[in-house]
């Protein structure tokens, strides 16, 4: 499975972990160079699993937060830690 954007592999492979219609990568497969840390707003801080989210940034860019993180996951959340989500523009495929 892959995560792209513009054309460009964000997040590329066969181990991927669903929930909530979500796909999550492995963090050693998704290309960390085109991720930037977003500023995290007053829901985020509020997400029970210590959400972190990232913007995508392709050939300059910012595409807002279009990628996330569980930082903690709660127990019934455990089997995303580790991994990255994507949604908005980014094609998870």
């Amino acid at each position: 499975m892959k995560a792209k954007l513009k054309d460009r592999v964000i997040a590329e492979s066969d181990d991927i972990v669903e929930e909530g219609g979500y796909a999550y990568f492995p963090s050693a497969q998704v290309r960390v160079e085109l991720l930037e840390k977003a500023e995290k707003t007053a829901s985020d801080l509020e997400c029970p699993h210590g959400v972190q989210f990232y913007h995508v940034v392709i050939d300059g860019v910012r595409h807002e937060r279009a990628a996330w993180r569980y930082e903690a996951p709660r127990p019934s959340m455990r089997h995303t830690a580790g991994r990255f989500g994507f949604w908005g523009e980014v094609e998870v495929g």
